[in-house]
């Protein structure tokens, strides 16, 4: 990596823009970085590192700190600009942190977010724009440089303060530098993975133990006594020996269980057999007391029928009276009847008679005929008067229909005017309804242009989180099955070398006597090989091979799987991560995009811009909808505008013609008026005058029909009455008031009858209970005694109970007790291999941890690891420490402990005036000095290595050259300037005024009221 320009705009103590040319700088290969305390020397490096990351180095990014120079005005954004080249590629970094700007409209301020810009130069493409996405520039910076911000700062920036504190460090301090600068946390991780696969292993054990000790509880509650007898095993939960002895417990509660059993099988035999004569005598006794009760209640039946006989001769006496008289009821019907209409007739003639005037009221029924065919006659000679006065009525009406026309013709000439007087605002209304609506349509089209993208990048997202879930199951399972893979390995070869050690006795077993030996070729075998202990036959290592070879193709099915995966994955993250078009993303889709990092956005933010883009979509096409009802709202307008110029100006010829209709109205109706004054006669109207005539013409004839009606009935009523007579007398009966008497409805003839054959069924049931001849026996004998024999079948019935109850409490026992027996041998069983994964895991967790016996310098796997990358960073630093202090200093690592918390990151230096190794906390401040220098450098190299052996072709060494002596620093600057030998340019940051006269090319930082500028000088030459 090679840095070529620097550009600073209102950053730190720069109040207004300032450019670095580094490539001025590195010519020399050696340059000064100096100037007044205060200036903002380590603004610059913190600019570089800003730039490249877009944060400063270590406590300087702390929250609250500005990146903002205050002496720069308020319309100037603070920005910085780096150019460098990495990878044989030439790029620009142009970083805006966030900041105060003034607001574009109003006063006071508002703040810009932080802005990120990437570009390459191609010879022929020219500068190209890559990104704006932070997330996308650091992962790609990262990727390019191979080192982390941390890492950039301790390799590119030297802190010599730093590296001094690690010289004095202990081994906990120098152990948190180092890991975080060659990144060893997967071994951390691998460390808390078997810690955590310990402790999950001991919890199952743990567990395991537990349920069993359960199951021996469930066991002693099942067996009873049987639990007294033999007391349950004390063994705790994880101790060796507990699962024996509930085994060896739990069979002989079995075996009482079981004694138990037969004995209660016994009992219930003998009670079943108690029970079985107890019911024979049960039933007998409750057979015989039948039979003598229903013996007894067979006599009490037939005596009460004889007591009721004369009831019984009586319902049939007057049965026969009502079906003798139901021959006269006809004719007694017909005579009530002619007496009603009668007495109906005679009604109606009185009133009729009150209502008709004295002269008429004694009239026969011709005289009232020829007083209503008078009136009928006068009636018919008002007809013409009565057609004049309807037109009359008529005349008044149109009148008023035509004063109505008239009024609703003013009201609607008025409507018109005032609806015409607004039409000009109401087209333009609906003018506007139908442009926004056009407006909307194009809104949706756009909308839905930007929706598409949008969902299909959601579900890019969403498929990318749950494949990233799957990925990390998957790859679980990948270790899991890497892990299987090694065990059944070794397994084999452990397997394999046993059998080999014992083949000559597997040869053995195939020698017969007089056969030649296929090894030897003798045919007497005199001493063969014996099989010793554990020996593997060939049945069991082929068995353990298959169980190898089945492993490695589950762990080669896991690696494809996580493959496939991770393509998936990968494909997924980069549909999610594709930018939607820029020419149809609103303002809020970037600022989300932007604000989630650029292309990984997350599904909520996602998710927030489509619900965002659905609504507005949906809102403009329900707008767009509205544009057919728009245009029909216009359409209907328009004919109402025309229809109503239309009505106003015939409403308005209407009025012109009414003046004449009235004046032939009025007219008419005088002439009419003439001929109804006399037609009227004393009554108010024509019309009243002949509804006088009718009324009276209705009186009369009503009297005559009256009249005629009750002659009629009257005759009727007599013609009944002989019908009666002669009725009563072929019944039988003395008189029609005798029959009339001995009438009875059907329903009571029916109660009747059913009662009289109620009596004749009980008499014969009662005859044929008599004749029964085991009644007859039964009640000869004594009175049976039921009770006694149910107190005692329910006796024996209770014992039968008890018994049952005792044998399937006894069966529910031994059952419960074989099914947790067997729960407690399967537990035990499947306990077996979860202990020795615990052993295993164990085992391998205290190893890693140190805290083993096998660990013999008890370091940790981490600190194991960080050991040989120390010692690596020590004989890198020693080539260049041997130089600076004349042959007389060497680093060496030491993996002795230092505390007792850590061993293996011990740092010693071998003076060789003395040829002893001395703590690094002894030596001077100028010798720590350069000797942490040598540690800066060598710590660079190894992790430029350790990172991929990513070129870095500018290094920074911040302060620490005032401690050196002249001759010191000679070397020491000789040491620096080797460092062109590899094309690299330094960059020294130092107050040291001596510096100024060995360093020709220099970047001086000028510190002023307005702020602070640089100066570049080579060979020289000052330039500003």
């Amino acid at each position: 990596m090679r840095l070529h320009r620097l550009t600073l705009t209102a950053f730190g103590p720069f109040g207004a823009t300032q450019e670095v040319d580094f490539d001025a700088l590195s010519s020399a290969g050696l340059f000064l970085l100096h100037g007044p305390t205060g200036a903002g020397k380590t603004s610059v490096l913190d600019a570089v590192c800003f730039g490249l990351y877009g944060a400063v180095p270590g406590a300087r990014q702390s929250p609250g700190t500005s990146l903002r120079s205050d002496h720069a005005p308020a319309d100037l954004p603070t920005e910085v600009r780096l150019e460098l080249t990495v990878q044989g590629r030439r790029l620009e970094v142009t970083r805006r942190p966030a900041q105060p700007r003034p607001r574009k409209r109003g006063h006071g301020f508002t703040t810009e977010k932080a802005q990120s810009l990437l570009r390459e130069y191609g010879p022929e493409e020219g500068w190209q724009a890559l990104s704006r996405s932070h997330q996308e520039i650091g992962e790609e910076i990262s990727r390019l440089i191979g080192m982390s911000r941390d890492q950039f700062c301790q390799v590119v920036l030297l802190p010599q303060g730093d590296f001094a504190r690690f010289l004095r460090a202990d081994a906990e301090a120098r152990g948190k530098l180092l890991g975080r600068l060659f990144d060893t946390r997967r071994f951390a991780a691998v460390e808390e993975h078997l810690a955590e696969l310990r402790r999950r292993a001991e919890a199952q054990v743990r567990t395991g133990d537990e349920h069993i000790l359960a199951l021996a509880q469930r066991i002693a509650q099942a067996a009873g006594t049987a639990a007294r007898e033999s007391p349950l095993p004390e063994d705790r939960p994880g101790e060796p020996g507990l699962a024996e002895g509930v085994l060896q417990w739990a069979a002989v509660a079995r075996s009482g269980a079981r004694e138990r059993l037969d004995t209660a099988r016994c009992a219930l035999s003998a009670a079943e057999a108690r029970n079985d004569a107890a019911r024979d005598a049960l039933d007998a006794a409750r057979e015989l007391a039948r039979l003598q009760q229903r013996y007894a209640e067979t006599r009490r039946r037939a005596a009460g029928l004889e007591e009721r006989r004369p009831e019984r001769d009586r319902c049939h006496e007057q049965l026969t009276r009502a079906r003798k008289a139901d021959l006269v009821a006809p004719a007694l019907e017909l005579r009530e009847e002619a007496e009603r209409a009668h007495r109906a007739a005679s009604g109606a003639r009185e009133r009729s008679r009150a209502e008709l005037p004295p002269e008429l009221a004694d009239a026969g029924v011709e005289q009232l005929s020829g007083a209503e065919r008078t009136l009928r006659s006068d009636l018919g000679a008002l007809e013409a008067a009565r057609r004049a006065e309807r037109r009359s009525r008529q005349i008044d009406t149109e009148r008023a229909g035509i004063e109505r026309q008239s009024r609703a013709d003013d009201e609607l000439i008025q409507e018109a005017a005032d609806w015409l007087a607004g039409w000009d605002g109401i087209h333009g209304d609906l003018r506007e309804r139908i442009e926004n609506a056009q407006e909307a349509a194009t809104r949706a089209e756009q909308l839905a242009g930007r929706l598409d993208p949008a969902r299909r990048r959601l579900d890019a997202a969403r498929r990318r989180d749950a494949l990233v879930v799957r990925e990390a199951t998957a790859g679980d399972s990948l270790t899991a099955a890497r892990e299987h893979a090694l065990a059944a390995h070794e397994t084999w070869l452990g397997l394999r070398e046993r059998r080999l050690r014992d083949i000559a006795a597997e040869l053995a077993a195939g020698l017969a006597d007089g056969v030649a030996c296929t090894v030897c070729g003798s045919a007497d075998h005199p001493e063969p090989a014996r099989p010793g202990d554990g020996h593997v036959d060939r049945a069991t290592e082929e068995a353990a091979l298959a169980g190898h070879r089945r492993a490695e193709q589950s762990r080669a099915e896991a690696e494809r799987e996580l493959g496939v995966l991770r393509e998936r994955l990968a494909a997924a993250r980069a549909e999610a991560s594709g930018d939607l078009p820029g020419d149809l993303m609103e303002p809020e889709d970037k600022r989300a995009v932007q604000a989630s990092g650029g292309g990984a956005a997350s599904v909520a933010e996602l998710e927030a811009v489509v619900t965002r883009l659905t609504g507005e979509h949906a809102e403009a096409h329900r707008l767009a909808a509205g544009m057919h009802g728009a245009r029909e709202a216009l359409a209907a307008a328009e004919r109402e505008h025309l229809g109503r110029l239309e009505a106003r100006q015939q409403a308005e010829r209407r009025a012109a013609a009414r003046t004449s209709q009235r004046e032939a109205l009025d007219r008419e109706q005088a002439a009419l008026e003439t001929e109804l004054v006399v037609a009227r006669g004393a009554s108010g109207s024509v019309a009243a005058h002949a509804d006088l005539l009718e009324r009276r013409v209705s009186l009369l004839a009503d009297a005559a029909e009256a009249l005629r009606a009750e002659q009629s009935a009257a005759q009727r009523r007599k013609e009944a009455d002989g019908t009666l007579a002669d009725a009563a007398f072929r019944a039988g009966f003395d008189t029609p008031q005798a029959a009339a008497s001995a009438l009875v409805d059907a329903t009571a003839q029916r109660e009747l009858q059913h009662r009289i054959d109620a009596w004749q069924a009980e008499a014969a049931a009662v005859a044929d209970r008599l004749a029964e001849e085991d009644s007859r026996a039964a009640a000869a004998h004594p009175p049976a005694t039921p009770e006694a024999a149910q107190s005692a079948y329910d006796s024996s019935g209770r014992q039968l109970r008890d018994s049952a109850s005792a044998l399937a409490a006894a069966q529910e026992r031994c059952t419960e007790l074989g099914r947790l027996s067997r729960q407690a041998t399967d537990e035990v069983r499947r306990m077996g291999p979860l202990r020795q994964e615990h052993e295993r895991v164990a085992r391998l967790a205290g190893l890693t941890a140190g805290t083993s016996a096998d660990n013999e310098r008890k370091m940790r796997l981490e600190a194991y690891v960080l050991a040989a990358r120390l010692e690596q960073v020590a004989a890198a630093a020693t080539a260049r420490l041997q130089r600076m202090s004349s042959g007389r200093y060497t680093l060496v690592h030491s993996d002795a402990r230092s505390g007792a918390r850590r061993a293996g990151l011990g740092l010693h230096v071998v003076d060789s005036w003395t040829g002893r190794e001395r703590d690094t906390a002894t030596l001077s401040g100028g010798e720590t000095f350069f000797a942490s220098l040598a540690l800066a450098l060598g710590l660079a190299d190894v992790v430029t290595d350790e990172a991929g052996g990513v070129r870095l072709d500018t290094l920074f060494i911040d302060e620490g050259f005032g401690s050196l002596d002249e001759q010191t620093l000679d070397e020491v600057l000789d040491v620096l300037d080797s460092l062109r030998e590899r094309d690299r340019s330094v960059g020294i940051v130092s107050h040291v005024a001596d510096l100024r006269r060995r360093i020709p090319a220099q970047l001086e930082v000028v510190k002023e009221r307005h702020g602070s500028a640089v100066r570049h000088r080579t060979a020289g030459t000052l330039s500003g």
